[in-house]
């Protein structure tokens, strides 16, 4: 028979969650929303609400500064609605508390990534060969495509 945590030791093992990842916002800035999920679990699964919906506010949120907050939006993509608030959804185990952790561990994943700022991009030229070597392919298509078109009157 497996044997399961008790409560106290769920909770601890959230705080130790929190303690370690530096990017996952206060508990008191994240909502949760449980809901039902499918797959396999027989009956029980048609009746717990096992998945989880995590709702974070980017624009109420004192945990970010500005520039990461517009970084966040843009990689969350769809995952964020029109009010800034992102929503990560994890059903994949039959376990609550496995989705909450899961849901965590992804929206701190996001919120690192988007602390990181956009490397600037380096210009560059192309050589002076590779000029002359397009510049030569080109004038072959021209000729070739030159010698497609009808024979005039000198031909």
């Amino acid at each position: 028979m497996r044997t399961r945590p008790d409560r106290p030791v769920r909770r601890f093992i959230m705080k130790h969650l929190h303690a370690n990842n530096r990017w996952l916002p206060p508990e008191n800035e994240l909502e949760e929303k449980f809901v039902l999920t499918g797959g396999p679990g027989g009956q029980h699964v048609n009746r717990t609400e096992s998945g989880v919906q995590l709702r974070f506010d980017v624009h109420a949120s004192s945990f970010l500064s500005e520039p990461v907050k517009a970084r966040l939006l843009d990689l969350a993509g769809r995952r964020a609605d029109s009010s800034a608030v992102i929503t990560i959804e994890s059903r994949s185990s039959r376990s609550q508390y496995r989705n909450r952790e899961q849901a965590r561990i992804r929206l701190a994943e996001l919120i690192e990534k988007a602390s990181k700022p956009p490397r600037k991009r380096l210009r560059t030229r192309p050589t002076r060969a590779a000029k002359k070597k397009r510049l030569r392919a080109k004038r072959h298509r021209a000729g070739l495509k030159q010698a497609r078109g009808k024979p005039g009157l000198d031909d």
